[in-house]
């Protein structure tokens, strides 16, 4: 008997998706749970596992777009084969090399030769964009034409939250079993700022305004597929040791290619983090219908005043991008302000947020 590989629904919007790569070849053996191919679609990425042992019979080659439902395969019950003996390799017996002969003369050097350019399907490769690719410039683009995109600038000094973490570092560890990062003290900063300012956490819906009261907040991790944002749910409820477990959740999630769609669904407002890369300084594109984006960037000591004496810091540079339609530059400066006095003087944030 045989059982059908079909490609799995993967979400109510998605009809159809690419598959970009079998993980196993046709005649392949396989167990249940073994991984057969990966599912690109214009939202999320999926690996598709065996539902039953035996032999992989492809129908459908990699770089082929199928429908949800489609049978792209076969596995034909077959018994697991035998693991191949293990022959034991003879050491090879020594090599006596026989003395060497005098040196001889240097030889001519030989006539040069032209060298043969290579055909110009050498110097390129072509293969198609998959749909989350298409989706991501899709998006970059509607957002641009779409929206008033304006970006202001600050920056913040990252000695308090350095020492915060460095303080508590062992004893948050050992009592969470995780480690506290600087992307939870962002987190909590931007929750802060957007009850300061609300404006920044509302979207345009037509010819209505929709105002936000919760805050679920995108944080942009970069995979080798394309730019995904996972959601934080009630970032605002949460403390920094359950939003460290989130991120670290997500972040596997994204390595494996196990988001789903509605872990990137519902977020008002989002994070990205150009440092981790080593960016100094970007101006961020805006994730449709949000009004607003946050820019991180890498920390470097810089020489900055302080109380009339220069000093060297470890400063990061923040950039909000923000919807000009929805959000007034005062709101926008003051709100990125209230980040930078809230990540200057973290230790309210941490010790608000503690159970």
């Amino acid at each position: 008997m045989s059982a059908e590989i079909k490609v799995p629904a993967v979400g109510e919007s998605i009809s159809s998706g690419i598959i970009s790569l079998w993980h196993r070849q046709d005649g392949d053996y396989v167990r249940a749970g073994d991984l057969l191919f990966t599912l690109d679609t214009d939202k999320v990425s999926t690996e598709v596992a065996a539902q039953a042992a035996g032999v992989v019979r492809i129908k459908a080659p990699a770089d082929t777009e199928v429908k949800i439902g489609e049978v792209v395969g076969l596995i034909e019950e077959a018994p697991e084969p035998a693991a191949a003996p293990v022959v034991p390799v003879p050491a090879a017996a020594p090599v006596v090399s026989p003395a060497a002969p005098p040196a001889a003369a240097p030889p001519a050097p030989a006539p040069a030769t032209p060298v043969e350019l290579e055909p110009q399907e050498r110097r390129v490769t072509r293969k198609k964009l998959s749909p989350l690719r298409k989706k991501i410039s899709t998006q970059l683009v509607a957002a641009q034409r779409n929206a008033a995109i304006l970006t202001t600038f600050n920056e913040c000094d990252m000695a308090a939250v350095m020492k915060l973490r460095a303080d508590v570092q062992e004893t948050f560890q050992a009592r969470h079993g995780i480690k506290l990062g600087f992307m939870s003290f962002f987190i909590k900063a931007v929750v802060d700022a957007l009850k300061s300012e609300p404006q920044i956490n509302s979207r345009l819906d037509g010819d209505e305004l929709v105002q936000n009261h919760f805050y679920d907040i995108g944080v942009a991790v970069g995979t080798e597929r394309g730019l995904i944002v996972p959601v934080i749910r009630d970032a605002d409820r949460k403390t920094f040791a359950e939003l460290e477990n989130d991120l670290a959740y997500y972040a596997k999630r994204a390595r494996e290619g196990a988001i789903t769609i509605e872990d990137l669904q519902g977020g008002v407002f989002t994070i990205s983090n150009g440092g981790v890369y080593g960016s100094l300084l970007s101006t961020p594109i805006l994730n449709p219908p949000q009004s607003g984006i946050l820019g991180m960037h890498k920390i470097q000591e810089r020489p900055v005043a302080v109380e009339g004496r220069v000093v060297i810091r470890p400063m990061m540079y923040l950039a909000l991008s923000y919807d000009h339609r929805v959000v007034d530059g005062r709101e926008a400066v003051t709100f990125l302000v209230r980040v930078k006095e809230a990540i200057e003087n973290p230790l309210r944030l941490f010790l608000g947020s503690q159970k």
